[in-house]
């Protein structure tokens, strides 16, 4: 008898040790996220293309981290010209760290071209690019209308 009810006590710790326990790596996996979300927040840029305010999903890479430096010191205008008939091409002014990769565009893509050019599609290409992010709230149709009927002028702030 006594056996039994060492071996039931012995499972009740055990069981109350695992419920316990497997509470705990949610806390861990709730603060990444929550520091993921805020490390979002803090990375939040807009964008305007002419008087047309857009919504834009960023990358999280270093290029986007000098593009969010270069507008916290203010807004950043880039004059841009339509290039071949699916893109809108600016220079930025400076060089920003590239991770060019073989990439074919989409409409709404934003790129970095050469380490100091930004580039809107508005059509799809394909070149070595260095993602910096998408326009989530434009259809391609509406992507043509802002871009596709001469030079714009891009700010980022």
């Amino acid at each position: 008898m006594k056996k039994r009810w060492l071996l039931l006590a012995t499972l009740a710790l055990l069981l109350a040790a695992c419920g316990s326990a497997g509470d705990k790596p949610n806390e861990p996996q709730q603060t990444a996220q929550s520091e993921q979300q805020t490390d979002r927040e803090e990375m939040t840029m807009r964008m305007k293309i002419a008087e047309t305010a857009v919504s834009v999903e960023w990358e999280a890479n270093e290029a986007v981290e000098a593009l969010q430096a270069l507008c916290a010191e203010g807004p950043l205008e880039i004059r841009m010209s339509m290039y071949g008939g699916f893109e809108q091409v600016g220079a930025i002014g400076t060089d920003l760290p590239r991770n060019d990769r073989q990439t074919t565009t989409q409409a709404g893509d934003i790129v970095l071209y050469a380490g100091d050019q930004i580039v809107v599609f508005y059509g799809t290409n394909s070149w070595a690019y260095t993602r910096l992010g998408r326009i989530t709230d434009q259809s391609a149709e509406d992507l043509a209308r802002l871009l596709g009927n001469g030079d714009v002028v891009l700010t980022i702030e």
